[in-house]
């Protein structure tokens, strides 16, 4: 069964070990924020530094696994369409629309989704770490400068992950502007076994 999250907004959900989710940009050119929490112990959560280092590279794709705060597999990338991910970037707040876009409305961003999303599980805003920004374009400069450009996916790319732990997922279809190239759609996800 396909699930959508409509667009500028987030939904969080039980993944168990062994389990696939299939994340889907139903439109294209739309980013979406993942961050994963161990179903078990909510202080283990999904982390970009420890991914990094086990993984050797920020370029993660087919292959690949994502790491939690204590050093266990949280999630393998068994199958992507795309291949240009960002987990750098912070989840999109309040403050981010503040910093970026004086001139445009405030928006709760992905950060608030999350956290909305996640209340009833008993996670709070402060645990929410650096998010797996899917199909987010963020190059890295020779210098080190950063840019966010529009995501490369089109209309019905697919990133597969499989669980390696019991879990608890967020997902967003991302609410910032420059992320998603102006415009704000939706995200598809499939949960499989």
């Amino acid at each position: 069964m396909t699930h959508r999250i409509p667009p500028r907004t987030g939904a969080a959900f039980p993944l168990r070990a062994g389990q696939t989710l299939t994340i889907i940009d139903p439109e294209g050119t739309q980013v979406s924020d993942l961050v994963a929490f161990a179903m078990d112990d909510h202080a283990e959560v999904i982390s970009n530094g420890r991914t990094f280092d086990y993984e050797e590279t920020i370029n993660l794709t087919t292959g690949a696994h994502l790491w939690s705060n204590r050093s266990r597999r949280m999630l393998l990338i068994e199958h992507d369409d795309v291949g240009t991910h960002d987990f750098l970037l912070t989840p999109c707040s309040r403050d981010t629309f503040t910093h970026f876009y004086p001139d445009k409305p405030v928006h709760r961003g992905c950060f608030g989704n999350l956290a909305a999303a996640f209340e009833p599980y008993g996670i709070g805003p402060d645990q929410i770490p650096t998010a797996f920004n899917i199909f987010m374009n963020v190059p890295v400069s020779q210098t080190g400068t950063i840019a966010v450009l529009p995501p490369l996916s089109k209309a019905g790319d697919t990133i597969r992950f499989r669980a390696e732990i019991d879990l608890i997922v967020g997902l967003t279809a991302c609410s910032a502007y420059a992320s998603n190239g102006g415009s704000f759609k939706p995200i598809d996800y499939v949960i499989g076994n």
